[in-house]
């Protein structure tokens, strides 16, 4: 796997292909949407969609934990989809399977599951933002957040890239603006919105294998 390293104001981050970044100074590993239980949703509704796609989930997250070892877990939002499923529990057992783990979400408009769910599980919810060493943490991207960095999600970030001829290729991708960072959406069964860069912005695509600042 090949990673990236980025200095925003107040941290320094390490992007890693699987779509998460690691904050070491806080042995902090941020994820942004994972929305876990999609793919049971859409199967609820008729759509035949394969396991794998869960399952990709899971090995995923399950790596970076052994890979980084943090002490906390932030999820920046939309860490489940919609309604309870089975997919729930599991999470739950994947957390007590890391009790020196610290989980963490910032509630997004996805995570509708009851206060009592997230208590019982051992989650720890923030509503709105959290402000950690001068970084505001968030699911929005916030217009107003002082003079504090802002790290968010929730908006799927992807960029078009031209290859040979007029071919073009989306990519996800880490977006870097001067005053906020927006990670990509973690979950496999997710789509993307394509941003257009400024000069200003740090931009760093993803395949399955490693993260590369573009242009």
């Amino acid at each position: 796997m090949t990673t990236a390293q980025i200095n925003i104001p107040g941290a320094e981050l390490e992007l890693h292909p699987y779509r998460a970044a690691y904050w070491g100074q806080q042995r902090m590993l941020l994820i942004a949407d994972v929305h876990l239980g999609k793919v049971q949703h859409f199967r609820r509704e008729g759509f035949p969609l394969p396991q794998d796609v869960s399952n990709t989930n899971w090995d995923k997250l399950i790596a970076l934990l052994l890979e980084y070892r943090p002490e906390r877990v932030l999820f920046l939002g939309d860490l489940f989809h919609s309604d309870y499923n089975a997919e729930w529990e599991e999470f739950c057992d994947l957390m007590e399977r890391f009790p020196a783990v610290h989980f963490e979400l910032i509630r997004g408009n996805h995570d509708t599951l009851s206060s009592a769910a997230y208590l019982r599980a051992g989650l720890k919810v923030h509503t709105g933002q959290l402000l950690v060493d001068n970084i505001v943490l968030s699911h929005y991207p916030q217009e107003e957040h002082g003079a504090a960095y802002n790290l968010a999600g929730h908006i799927h970030p992807a960029v078009r890239m031209q290859g040979r001829g007029r071919q073009h290729l989306k990519l996800p991708c880490f977006f870097f603006s001067p005053h906020t960072g927006i990670l990509p959406a973690f979950g496999a069964f997710t789509g993307t919105k394509v941003l257009t860069p400024t000069k200003e912005d740090q931009i760093f695509v993803l395949t399955d294998t490693a993260v590369m600042p573009a242009g």
